[in-house]
């Protein structure tokens, strides 16, 4: 048996429920071999955070560099990098690889919690012109584009600041804005954004939701999949995980990652 492979790197969540975590689980139920280089690692729960430890970047780039020279490799993404020095030596891993690459600019969380550090804005727009599909939320949506989002009109004019920038494709995430739940904007270079709906689903447990998103579209693509039904089929997995939701711990549980509806 040979299956897909698709790699992501970014951070390691000691509560299973995000980072590098949710995007193996991800692999594994959608039947693709998932490799991970890590970039940091956080010690949380479903309380919160409470310790990020970045890894060096020469460290991150041993990972890759360890995966992609012996692994056929057919799709990857990228989460969280935290500085500067993780994002640029990502940046120059990447630029060689002509794969399916799917960013995630993970700086700030669905609830407005920053994720990196203050001068690593600037760096993200180094891995723009790299990804096959930018997938930012709306709070990162506006910290890349410059634009404030406050109606689905903005979202669109975001996308097509991003696409300005250099991405492919964008997809932002609605998820943020009472008015958009449920629902998320794709545009790509040909110019035809479409909104994609699904069910608004009323769990409070969706940690890790935005890297299953991004796990589940990657790992589609591994697959061969275009690049819009990997989307679509992604956001049906993450639906089916959100209905499935775990209420673990005192916090903010996780989605399903194996729940029925799940396989490929």
């Amino acid at each position: 048996m040979t299956p897909a492979i698709a790699l992501t790197i970014g951070g390691s969540d000691s509560g299973g429920g995000a980072g590098i975590q949710a995007d193996l689980k991800t692999f594994m139920a959608l039947q693709v071999h998932g490799c991970s280089a890590i970039s940091c690692v956080t010690a949380q729960n479903t309380l919160g955070v409470s310790r990020v430890d970045a890894l060096p970047p020469a460290a991150l780039l041993a990972q890759i560099e360890a995966v992609t020279s012996d692994l056929p490799v057919g799709a990857l993404k990228t989460g969280m990098l935290l500085n500067a020095a993780l994002i640029e030596a990502t940046a120059a891993a990447l630029a060689p690889l002509m794969l399916p690459r799917l960013i995630d600019p993970v700086m700030v969380s669905r609830a407005g919690a920053v994720l990196l550090e203050p001068d690593a804005i600037a760096a993200y727009r180094l891995l723009l012109p790299l990804a096959e599909l930018l997938t930012p939320n709306l709070h990162e949506a506006r910290l890349l584009s410059g634009v404030a989002i406050e109606t689905p009109a903005d979202v669109e004019r975001a996308a097509t600041r991003l696409l300005e920038l250099g991405s492919a494709a964008v997809l932002i995430k609605g998820g943020g804005l009472p008015a958009l739940r449920g629902r998320d904007y794709l545009l790509g270079r040909e110019g035809l954004g479409q909104w994609l709906a699904h069910a608004a689903i009323d769990t409070p447990h969706t940690h890790g939701s935005g890297c299953t998103l991004g796990a589940a579209i990657t790992a589609y693509r591994a697959r061969g999949l275009a690049l819009a039904d990997a989307v679509q089929q992604a956001k049906r997995y993450v639906e089916g995980g959100l209905r499935a939701s775990l209420a673990i711990g005192a916090g903010q549980g996780p989605l399903c990652h194996w729940h029925a509806d799940g396989a490929p």
